[in-house]
């Protein structure tokens, strides 16, 4: 079973988080998740992390903290969630063609929305914690 390592952002603006559904047609199709993507060759975890959001959403964030890791073995492989702090400095999330949507949720707000299995020990940590940069 292959596995594959996934840097997944914690993106705050004011004291919200940004998630995003899952698109129909993909696995885990509709499924909220904590934006991201994977890792590509000679890259770091970091890199990757901002490579994939100015893909995804044409959003630039500055990288901050690891945060923790969480895996899962799903039925088409093994995906590593690689979680770090990001900051943007916008909340613009108009452009998002992998994804159906995606949204700035407060913490109190993300237990209306459904995580896919790699995702839900670190909405569980960010709970525990608290606290959004």
């Amino acid at each position: 079973m292959s596995v594959k390592q996934v840097a997944a952002g914690i993106i705050t603006y004011q004291n919200k988080i940004l998630i995003a559904q899952r698109k129909k047609g993909k696995s885990l199709e509709y499924l909220w998740e904590f934006p991201g993507g994977k890792l590509e060759e000679g890259e770091t975890l970091p890199q990757c992390l901002q490579r994939e959001l100015m893909e995804e959403f044409n959003l630039p964030v500055t990288v901050g903290e690891f945060f923790m890791q969480s895996s899962f073995d799903y039925d088409f492989g093994t995906i590593v969630l690689n979680a770090y702090w990001a900051e943007s400095k916008s909340d613009d999330i108009s452009f998002h063609p992998d994804h159906e949507q995606a949204r700035w949720v407060s913490l109190s707000e993300m237990d209306d929305y459904e995580f896919p299995p790699a995702d839900r020990p670190i909405l569980a940590a960010l709970k525990k914690n608290k606290e959004v940069a």
